[in-house]
């Protein structure tokens, strides 16, 4: 990386660690990008050319997430499929206990100001769709069929969220995050499985006993 390019991400940084402190003593639809400015040392103008939208100062993690699913998916071994190579990548993450894992310490500070705010969630859910349509023009490049690539790229997208709000719901409900940290591989095996083997593979529900049944006898 080029010192002109390690100046700007250390900028889009320090603006982003800014404008996340102000959101977590005021909350984020309290604080307005001029008020992120000023506390940065930077002109507004300056934070909307490294953040187009005010949600993306504490979502700042999307771009280089969209990046690394890309390289995942375009770098994968020859003959690896892409299920395999998405689950590999999310048993990383949890290795590294990433961010983007969900199981880190200190998660739930972050959570609690992303639920506070509409505005963010909203964020959330056009992220995910942004991953849907970069993950379904890389496989319509590879396999030259436009639906199948959009229907993988929704499920592959399905099962990235889930496994990610399986540890941040579990965080937010107040479970030790060593417990989910533990227990996140599992949930990595569950999702991608399912993708891999089909919804044949989702256990039947047990039938339920019938009035007559459950009536004390005798």
């Amino acid at each position: 990386m080029g010192l002109r390019e390690e100046k700007k991400r250390a900028t889009r940084r320090h603006i982003s660690d800014v404008a996340t402190g102000l959101f977590a003593v005021k909350g984020f639809d309290n604080v307005t990008v001029a008020e992120v400015a000023e506390a940065a040392g930077v002109s507004k103008m300056t934070v909307f050319n490294y953040f187009p939208r005010k949600e993306d100062l504490f979502l700042d993690r999307h771009d280089d997430r969209l990046r690394e699913l890309e390289r995942v998916v375009r770098e994968r071994p020859a003959g690896q499929d892409v299920v395999t190579a998405l689950r590999r990548y999310h048993h990383e993450l949890v290795r590294q206990r990433h961010p983007l894992s969900g199981t880190r310490p200190g998660t739930v500070g972050f959570l609690s100001i992303l639920r506070a705010s509409p505005a963010l969630v909203t964020r959330t859910y056009e992220q995910s769709r942004e991953i849907a349509a970069m993950l379904a023009d890389v496989l319509t490049e590879e396999t030259g069929d436009p639906v199948e690539a959009r229907l993988t790229a929704n499920l592959l997208t399905a099962a990235i969220d889930s496994i990610y709000e399986r540890a941040t719901s579990r965080m937010l409900d107040g479970d030790d995050p060593d417990d989910v940290h533990r227990d996140q591989p599992a949930v990595i095996d569950r999702a991608f499985d399912l993708l891999q083997h089909g919804l044949g593979g989702v256990k039947p529900r047990s039938p339920r006993a019938s009035a007559a049944d459950r009536r004390p006898t005798g």
